[in-house]
């Protein structure tokens, strides 16, 4: 049997980005989760996945919509990445975003944005692993600092040249 502190303890020392995925409800809201349980799956075709948790208010909505968009988050983006790990609604409130042509709502300073339709979705215990194909890709003409998540913590990696 593994412990379930020492498991969260050993897992949380991995770092890793922190995204945020985001779509609308039936009322034109913005609903949306955030994620450090994010991959590239596949380049042909181009498949990402990432891996909500079944409680999680937004599930049932990115399910619904099957379609989606998946944030990397800048350093300075904080205070997104906290307001979409929050259960209930009005995560958005005081966030910038826009819509795409897609129907997306865009969050507004992400180091890249993948916009995607939802490709298929697997059991993954406690969590669905979905898997979105890739639709669209945007990457700001200016670079920014990822946000990055390791031991309960997160914070901005150096610059990159």
């Amino acid at each position: 049997m593994i412990d379930a502190n020492v498991y969260k303890l050993v897992m949380g020392s991995f770092p890793s980005g922190v995204t945020v995925i985001t779509t609308l409800d039936d009322n034109g809201e913005i609903v949306g989760l955030t994620a450090s349980a994010f991959s590239s799956l596949s380049m042909e075709p181009a498949l990402v996945l990432f891996c909500p948790n079944y409680s999680s208010d937004s599930y049932p909505v990115l399910i619904k919509n099957k379609r989606f968009a998946i944030h990397f988050l800048s350093g300075e983006q904080q205070t997104e990445a906290y307001a979409f790990a929050r259960k209930g609604k009005d995560k958005a409130q005081g966030i910038e975003w826009t819509l795409s042509e897609l129907g997306n709502p865009l969050l507004n300073n992400a180091t890249a944005i993948i916009e995607c339709e939802l490709w298929r979705e697997y059991e993954g215990g406690d969590h669905a692993i979905m898997v979105g194909a890739v639709k669209n890709l945007i990457v700001p003409q200016q670079q920014t600092s990822p946000l990055v998540y390791c031991r309960g913590k997160m914070g901005a990696l150096p610059a990159f040249a």
